[in-house]
């Protein structure tokens, strides 16, 4: 056996790890969380006119997802509409207090709500969340369809 010493040699972790945090932080940062929101399964109704809500970065944005009998599909989980809306209202009302508002039950919420209902759902259906809403204070709606150069 030779009388080599006893020392190995161990690789310089340091750049690979650089390289790692560096590539979390990248995906991180582009990832698109509003997008996550979007039930991308409903069948959106074709309109003309249709076209994005722009905010302009100044109010919050509340997406229902409408499934055809009328529940609330949120991230993959489908929720009944009453109980949900209430809990947005009140995550509303304190994210607004937050901001220096003085919100209460009843009051109007600046939230906008963007429902995005599946051709399928009943007007009775859609009403149904709209009244709810409107019961937990949200007043600014925005109702989002395909655009019909879209669908082609």
């Amino acid at each position: 056996m030779s009388g080599g010493g006893g020392d190995g040699a161990e690789p310089d972790l340091t750049p690979m790890l650089d390289m790692v945090f560096q590539l979390i932080t990248f995906f991180m940062l582009v990832t698109n969380m509003k997008a996550a929101a979007l039930d991308l399964n409903l069948k959106l109704p074709v309109v003309g006119s249709a076209r994005p809500v722009d905010t302009k970065g100044v109010e919050e944005l509340l997406i229902l997802n409408v499934t055809s009998d009328g529940k609330i599909n949120q991230y993959g989980i489908v929720k009944d509409p009453g109980p949900y809306i209430a809990s947005e209202a009140q995550v509303s009302r304190m994210t607004a207090n937050k901001a220096g508002g003085k919100l209460e039950a009843g009051d109007e919420l600046p939230t906008r709500v963007v429902i995005r209902c599946d051709r399928a759902t009943t007007f009775a259906s859609l009403f149904e969340v709209i009244k709810l809403c409107q019961d937990q204070g949200f007043v600014q709606f925005a109702l989002r369809a395909m655009d019909r150069e879209a669908d082609k």
